[in-house]
Order: C-alpha cells, then sequence, then structure tokens
C-alpha cells in the first residue's frame, strides 16, 4: 500500500512517500480501506519528533480516517464487511489501508461525504471527552473555546451551540472572527486586537464563563482564571503557547475553580470505546439532522501531506484539512 512515513524528525519535508505491506487487523479489530485522512495537530508533533506514539502504535502518522470495512472482527462492533465508517486510530492514518479497533469505529452519518467524515473522529472524540465529560458543561452554562477556527474550534462551537450554551472563541483575524460567529458562536474575539478577558466579562455581565477549552495554556492559564465565573472549569488539551503558567493560587480556593486537562492518544481502547458510543447517541443525530457539519478547508492527495502540515503550522485554515486517497 502506499503511505506517508515521517522519515526523520524535523520540518514538513521530512514526511515522504513510501511503500509498506497492508497491515493485519487482530483481535477486536477491522481493517478499512482509506478514502480519506483528516490532518491533526498531534501529526505535527510526531513529525517534529514530541509526540511518540503510544506502544504498539502505527509509526504512520494520522489518527482519523474515513473509508470501508474490508477485513476484521466485524461482529464485535456490530458491523459488516463492506460498511462505510469513520474511525479514531492511535496511528497509521496516512496510508491506504488502517487499523483500527472496532469500539472506536462509528457509521459514516447520512449525507456525509468520505471526505467530510474523515473529519469527525480526533475532534469530536475530543471535544465529547473534554468540554462535555471532563469540562462537565451543562444546564445553561456557557464556554469560551480557544482556537476557534481551529478543526477542534469550530467543532466545539458548533456541538456546543447546537446543545443550547452560549459559546465565545477566540481567533486570529477578522475573517475568522467572521467564520466562527457564521457557525454559532455569539461573540468571535480576536486576541490580536482584543483582550479576549475583557471581552467575556463584558459579554457576560461581568460574571465570566463556566467552562474554558484552552489548547493555548502557557500564560493564557492566568488570564482564563480571571475569565472564569466562580465554580469555572478550565480544560487544557494542548501547550502550543508553552509548558509553564504562572497564576495565583488562590483564587482556585476562593472562586473554587479546577484546572484540568487530557490527551487522548494515549487513552485504553474501552476508554474511548465509552466516547463513541455517548457520539453515537448525543451527537450523530444532530450531524444526520444537518444542525452541525464537520468544516473542511481543503483536500489533498495524500503524496500533499507536507503541504497539508506546512498550511497548518502557518494557521492558514479555517476547520480541517484532510488527505485523500
Amino acid at each position: 500500500m502506499r503511505a506517508i512515513e515521517i522519515s526523520s524528525p524535523g520540518g514538513p519535508e521530512v514526511l515522504v512517500p513510501t511503500t509498506r505491506p497492508i497491515p493485519e487487523p487482530g483481535p477486536g479489530e477491522v481493517l478499512i480501506k482509506v478514502a480519506a485522512a483528516g490532518i491533526n495537530r498531534p501529526d505535527v508533533f510526531q513529525r517534529m519528533g514530541s509526540y511518540a506514539p503510544p506502544p504498539g502504535a502505527s509509526d504512520l502518522p494520522g489518527l482519523e480516517v474515513a473509508g470501508e470495512i474490508v477485513k476484521g472482527d466485524v461482529a464485535a462492533g456490530g458491523f459488516n464487511i463492506g460498511d462505510k465508517v469513520c474511525a479514531l486510530v492511535a496511528g497509521g492514518g496516512y496510508a491506504e489501508y488502517c487499523v483500527a479497533p472496532v469500539e472506536q469505529c462509528l457509521h459514516i452519518p447520512a449525507g456525509l461525504s468520505m471526505v467530510e467524515a474523515a473529519g469527525l473522529p480526533e475532534t469530536y472524540f475530543t471535544v465529547w471527552s473534554n468540554v462535555f465529560d471532563r469540562g462537565g458543561l451543562t444546564g445553561s452554562e456557557t464556554l469560551l473555546v480557544h482556537g476557534g477556527a481551529s478543526g477542534i474550534g469550530t467543532t466545539a462551537v458548533q456541538l456546543a451551540t447546537a446543545l443550547g450554551h452560549k459559546v465565545f472563541a477566540t481567533v486570529g483575524s477578522d475573517e475568522r472572527v467572521q467564520a466562527v460567529e457564521a457557525l454559532g458562536a455569539v461573540k468571535g474575539i480576536n486576541y490580536k486586537t482584543q483582550e479576549y478577558v475583557a471581552e467575556v466579562k463584558a459579554l457576560t455581565g461581568g460574571r465570566g464563563v463556566d467552562v474554558i477549552l484552552d489548547m493555548v495554556a502557557g500564560d493564557y492559564i492566568g488570564r482564563d482564571i480571571k475569565a472564569l465565573a466562580d465554580d469555572g472549569r478550565i480544560v487544557v488539551i494542548a501547550t502550543l503557547g508553552g509548558n509553564k503558567s504562572t497564576f495565583d493560587s488562590s483564587e482556585l480556593m476562593r472562586r473554587r475553580l479546577t484546572i484540568t486537562g487530557s490527551t487522548l492518544r494515549p487513552r485504553p481502547v474501552a476508554f474511548k470505546g465509552l466516547i463513541a458510543k455517548a457520539l453515537q447517541l448525543h451527537v450523530w443525530p444532530l450531524l444526520t439532522a444537518g444542525k452541525i457539519k464537520p468544516i473542511i478547508h481543503c483536500t489533498l492527495p495524500l503524496e500533499q501531506a507536507a503541504k497539508g502540515h506546512a498550511m497548518m503550522e502557518a494557521g492558514e485554515q479555517i476547520g480541517k484539512i484532510i488527505l485523500t486517497t
């Protein structure tokens, strides 16, 4: 099969086409003939040598795919050979064939193309697990999303809005402000020209927001705390702004605040399987009804994976960059 491998840690140019044997699925796994695969920020970190795949995972990048099940333990997940699915994987997505745990597969929602479906797993698994499970967003609570125009961001804005929450999002341009507001955000905040803490406070009558989805970290954490309502929660899912944060710890106690975070890739299959079931129940009907949708910035042939990585690092995209086989 054709695949894209990381020849050595480095820039986008180290992503090179190669030929690999088609992988064999084991117990509880299926083999998917890949039609499309999403590019995600962890792929960039892996390419740079700072995010190794978990033990037993493919060394090929790629954490989400859409395609057709051609082989494997379909009965374990209630599927059939020939079913069109999308799947969350721990690696191996940049290839013509990919093995996936059957528990992490989901039928492609009616009306969505393979390209659109390839933009679902990594973002929707991540947003559901962190915003709703870990962050506990519920009732009439409000959400602030940093990086609102990213794949994760556009997903979080749409999903929380569809479930009845007011959402605010930070973005890096006025064009992106318009984009996130078109997806349902009450307000897009251009962090290059506006101070997001002051904006959030003004928009919430001085109260602050209940949950913040933060993929920046660094000095954002101290500012996030100021933007939180009492009993608020910060959920960190990436550290694009750095690993070190300084803040007033007494605020956590006095206002009963929570700072938490997670990474999804190394979690057990059973854990991800529970997220898949929650998505099937709560989110897939919204996708089928057209109330939310994956935002696709562009598609590229598999062999142009390096171009996709360069585009992501330059921050050019709104939504997902998808590779097609």
